[in-house]
């Protein structure tokens, strides 16, 4: 086992021999890259990962933030790691080449951030909140802009957040407070308070720039006048940084990421915040919603990270905790004990883990392959057929992957029993860290809510119908191979079930049952990303027997005798094996509950709807 982070053989198998990445290289835009430069990538985030972020994780969950004065100290450990992370360039990554970056491909990407989210998710929300908000300084700022914040903040020299959630308003962003009075010089005077700022006050950095939404005084109201202002923590005044008036007034105590610094900063207290404007006025929505969509997928890496790593833990776990004879000797007292791997109940936990995680690794990879695409592409039709399958496809990378991401940290306690309750084990953080993510950057709720309620009705449909189109290919393809029957049929089934509920949606929203739709948008969306990653399980299942029987051959294996001393013996074989396994586990034990859950949608079922407030509890 290469590493307790990552299947290291998983990740190189889906970008190279799922999404065969190889091919952007022929492309303009990534001509000057190649395997061997992927190759170098993953290889030093590797190292970066175990010998420097790692280290750091169990220090950070343990000691935490402190707010003294005012100002936020993260613990000393990260100060090392934050400056190797810095000097490797792992910021710029795939940031374009003309803005300072090294431009790899985006996929690529997804493959370190997972990695070092998965080493330290708390210590990565420092760098990442800080590429979010230097790309939309990017794209929307001005030349001035750009030299004066973008530069500083790709590099690490200084950092960057996103400020939306007002204790008043939460998710309404619509219901903020905090206003922009425009200046005789054309900046703004900010005043008001958001919370919940990850990676809001740190000393990592000498300052950090916010990305602060604010209203204009005399802005229409609602999120249609809301605007979009940089408000650094400290301004350039006459070549020197100055106290900008924006302060740290408290740090939240939570359930897991305790390194990272959720913060309620408070904004013009002196009456001496200045903001900039980015963009024009009245577009904060429409400019924040760049970095939204950026940051779900980055919290969908991060339900994918903890469970990578809890899998790879517990499946160490169980190859080496000792414990019980096997099942067929429980009545002999002599029998030899064993490790638990070899009991059922440890080795359907572990499948259901397994095939989860690689289930997600792939459907987040694919959503970053997606984006390269749309830069690689040859024609304005290739561009908007991958920017519709990205689309779609974020909120289900969001919410899938974090809410199956987390239970796959709950099994991973399981597998570990009652150490795996304990601090002794890193399971339970990496439990406590992975919840926040069906949270934060919008609730999985309101993933669904945009799935159901915009994705689908994008052009008619036209979303929804290309991507089911896509899976009926790869169906197609799927079915003339006999041994994936019983992988093929389940799925074909789910993706008729989907199509069903999807019809049913549609009928349902021009009726006066309009609110069916809104109150199963997360059970569609469960629905849909069983589905999804079905899809990828089944693609990887095609690639992976072809190569096994071309192993099976080479190897002249045509009995079951000859083809198990192959997969004991030769890792490739045992490999492919069990990616196939993965996809026939997950299509059985996934994808054959879809019937179950269609019908629960369809049932129009309206209790939680129609029952009195006071009847759900008598207090």
């Amino acid at each position: 086992m290469a590493n307790l982070l990552c299947d290291e053989r998983d990740v190189k198998f889906v970008l190279y021999e799922q999404l065969n990445i190889e091919e952007l290289c022929e492309s303009e835009k990534y001509s000057e890259f190649s395997r061997e430069t992927f190759d170098m990538v993953l290889d030093a985030a590797v190292k970066l990962a175990e010998k420097e972020i790692w280290p750091t994780n169990a220090d950070g969950d343990q000691k935490g933030v402190i707010l003294e004065q005012g100002a936020v100290k993260v613990p000393e450990s990260f100060h090392n790691a934050y400056r190797l992370y810095c000097e490797g360039g792992w910021s710029l990554l795939a940031v374009p080449p003309d803005m300072g970056g090294q431009g790899f491909p985006s996929v690529l990407n997804c493959a370190a951030v997972e990695l070092f989210s998965a080493a330290n998710q708390a210590f990565m929300m420092y760098p990442g909140l800080t590429i979010g908000a230097a790309r939309l300084i990017e794209k929307y700022g001005t030349e001035d802009q750009l030299r004066e914040y973008m530069d500083r903040m790709y590099s690490g020299e200084w950092a960057g957040t996103m400020c939306l959630t007002e204790p008043q308003a939460g998710s309404d962003v619509g219901a903020l407070r905090t206003k922009a009075v425009k200046n005789p010089d054309g900046t703004y005077k900010i005043s008001g308070g958001k919370i919940f700022i990850s990676a809001g006050d740190h000393d990592l950095t000498e300052n950090i720039v916010h990305m602060v939404l604010a209203r204009v005084e005399g802005a229409p109201p609602g999120t249609r006048g809301i605007s979009i202002f940089i408000v650094p923590k400290k301004r350039v005044e006459n070549g020197e940084l100055v106290d900008n008036d924006v302060i740290c007034a408290a740090t939240e105590k939570k359930l897991g990421i305790h390194a990272s610094a959720t913060c309620a900063l408070n904004f013009g207290e002196k009456d001496n915040c200045i903001g900039y404007l980015l963009g024009a006025e009245n577009e904060g929505m429409r400019i924040m919603f760049n970095m939204m969509n950026e940051a779900r997928l980055a919290v969908g890496i991060q339900g994918l990270a903890q469970a990578s790593a809890a899998y790879m833990h517990a499946l160490r776990y169980a190859k080496e905790r000792v414990q019980g004879p096997e099942i067929h000797a429980l009545k002999d007292p002599t029998a030899p004990k064993v490790p638990i791997i070899y009991h059922p109940d440890v080795r359907r936990m572990l499948m259901w883990m397994k095939c989860v995680t690689e289930g997600i690794r792939a459907l987040i990879y694919y959503a970053g392959y997606c984006e390269d695409r749309i830069h690689a592409a040859k024609s304005e039709e290739e561009a908007a057929k991958y920017q519709g399958f990205l689309d779609i496809l974020i909120p289900i990378c969001k919410s899938w992957s974090s809410d199956m991401g987390f239970r796959v940290t709950e099994l991973a306690i399981q597998v570990h029993g009652g150490y795996g309750y304990c601090r002794e084990y890193p399971v339970e953080q990496f439990m406590r860290d992975s919840k926040i993510c069906s949270i934060y950057e919008g609730t999985n709720g309101i993933q669904a809510l945009d799935l159901v309620g915009r994705k689908l009705a994008v052009k008619q449909g036209a979303l929804f119908k290309s991507i089911v189109a896509e899976t009926g290919n790869l169906l197609k393809n799927a079915s003339k191979n006999y041994r994936l029957k019983d992988i093929v049929e389940p799925f074909a089934q789910a993706r008729s079930q989907l199509v069903e509920v999807t019809r049913y949606f549609g009928l349902k929203s021009i009726t006066e049952d309009f609110m069916i739709p809104v109150l199963y948008a997360s059970p569609y969306l469960e629905l849909f990303g069983d589905l999804a990653v079905g899809f990828m399980l089944l693609w990887q299942a095609v690639i992976a027997d072809r190569r096994l029987e071309e192993i099976y051959n080479d190897a002249k294996a045509d009995t079951p005798e000859k083809k198990a001393e192959v997969l004991r013996t030769n890792r490739s074989a045992a490999f492919y094996r069990g990616k196939v396994a993965s996809a026939q586990f997950f299509s059985n034990t996934f994808l054959s509950l879809s019937k179950g859950k269609a019908r629960a949608i369809m049932s129009g079922e309206r209790s939680a709807i129609d029952l009195p407030e006071e009847s759900f509890a008598l207090f």
